[in-house]
């Protein structure tokens, strides 16, 4: 089973959440937010390298090599340009895409006989449009914590030969719609005809 990069204790480090949530609850969106958002932007080889050095209880291991624990827990560093920059790690970045992933499902239950949606005594559940907001904000502050995962690799990229920069990866990780790719195929190539194609000769514009 792949290892745990975070913990319920670690969240306490960043959001306020309820000690009634159970941690094998939370534990489900987080495996999730690794294999769906943190393996693609940090690239497989990097992501299970790093997974290497992580017991099962999700701290990293005493013996690995400063430069992971560095990666993942944070510190200073100086970049290219001679300034010293403060490094968060890679923690709070998932943190925000698990809580994300959290917002967004945990309000439904799978039962026996299907999937229904908790109600409470003293409260309502969020409406359907503000939920969707919330996981944005939540994958915003993600995505915002990424930036600067990616910079420090860039700046650092000598120390972690094993990833490489994937511009696709900032589209995947936006809180919207998101287009992993362009279809170029003869299926999509232009006919020569303008307004098949959605566009104008510029002599039909004078």
């Amino acid at each position: 089973m792949t290892s745990l990069l975070i913990t319920a204790e670690t969240f306490q480090q960043f959001e306020d959440i309820s000690i009634n949530i159970k941690p094998e609850r939370l534990t489900v969106f987080i495996r999730k937010a690794q294999e769906l958002d943190l393996k693609p932007f940090l690239g497989y080889p990097l992501y299970y390298q790093l997974l290497k050095y992580f017991d099962t209880d999700g701290l990293i291991k005493n013996d690995a090599p400063q430069v992971y624990k560095k990666l993942f827990n944070g510190g200073e560093y100086t970049d290219g340009y001679g300034n010293l920059i403060a490094y968060e790690g890679i923690a709070p970045t998932l943190v925000y895409f698990t809580f994300a992933r959290f917002i967004e499902g945990n309000g439904v239950h799978y039962t026996a006989t299907g999937p229904v949606i908790k109600q409470y005594d003293n409260a309502q559940p969020v409406n359907t449009q503000d939920q969707i907001k919330l996981v944005q904000q939540q994958r915003s502050v993600a995505n915002a914590h990424a930036n600067e995962v990616e910079k420090f690799l860039i700046d650092n990229q000598i120390d972690y030969p094993l990833w490489r920069y994937n511009e696709k990866n900032k589209s995947s990780r936006q809180s919207g719609p998101r287009i992993r790719g362009v279809d170029h195929t003869s299926y999509n190539a232009p006919t020569g005809v303008p307004e098949i194609d959605n566009y104008f000769a510029y002599d039909s514009l004078f």
